[in-house]
């Protein structure tokens, strides 16, 4: 038998078997009854499974409200104690020890730790890192000492990164605020701006080399116990996260 007799004698015998069906198709009760029970149970996985996942939303927008309500108040409350009894200290007895430092550093790490897991760690050192050398490039030009630098550290690490444009800004407003006003109480202003641009012009051929006379170290200076600084741009850091709330 050809092929081509084959083909057709297989097409005439599908389209006969496909015409005898009805037109419509009835399922019978039981496949029905099976039908709306898988419907059933799609549609409780789904609700469970949408409901899980806005339990999964609601409990991370509370997470991460929770975590700005310490990097607004916490963080920057415990900041604020630990320069002002540095600021204590720098007055009294013009130094800041390092029991009040050193700890300060390890309270920010753990605080962060504590509240934020380990990536809030590694910013809240890189935050300590990050001021402790910028304050320790005014260490090296012999314009400050290693108490504050030491205690910008400590601040800035409790602190936490995303408050530190605010400290460190705030921070050198506080401190030029303070030496003019210390300048003008001791009658010195004129002699103030003028070593202001002698230690200027000393750095800008000497590089980090502290000036020969007007440093630190040179008692007849005049001397602003930089802690307060430190303790009045932190003080007005939390006031302005506080207001921003």
């Amino acid at each position: 038998m050809p092929r081509r007799d084959v083909l057709a004698a297989v097409s005439e015998s599908l389209v006969g078997r496909t015409s005898s069906l009805p037109h419509r198709y009835v399922p019978p009760p039981s496949a029905r009854r099976a039908q709306l029970t898988w419907l059933a149970i799609w549609a409780c996985r789904s609700d469970r499974t949408f409901s899980l996942a806005a339990d999964r939303r609601i409990a991370g927008n509370g997470d991460h409200r929770m975590f700005n309500l310490h990097n607004e108040w916490l963080f920057p409350s415990v900041a604020l104690v630990c320069a002002l009894i540095g600021a204590g200290f720098d007055v009294h007895s013009r130094r800041i020890p390092n029991f009040i430092t050193l700890p300060g550093i390890l309270l920010g790490l753990l605080l962060h730790l504590a509240f934020g897991g380990w990536k809030q760690l590694a910013l809240a050192a890189l935050a300590g890192l990050i001021c402790g050398v910028l304050f320790l490039i005014f260490w090296l030009a012999g314009g400050m000492g290693a108490g504050d630098v030491k205690l910008i550290t400590a601040v800035a690490a409790i602190a936490g990164m995303p408050l530190v444009p605010w400290l460190l800004i705030l921070t050198a407003l506080a401190g030029g605020v303070m030496a003019l006003g210390l300048a003008l109480w001791r009658g010195r202003l004129k002699d103030t701006i003028r070593n202001v641009g002698a230690i200027a012009l000393h750095h800008r051929i000497e590089g980090l080399t502290p000036h020969p006379q007007l440093n630190l170290a040179n008692a007849r200076t005049l001397r602003l116990p930089y802690a307060l600084a430190v303790a009045a741009g932190t003080a007005t850091t939390l006031f302005l996260t506080a207001f921003q709330r």
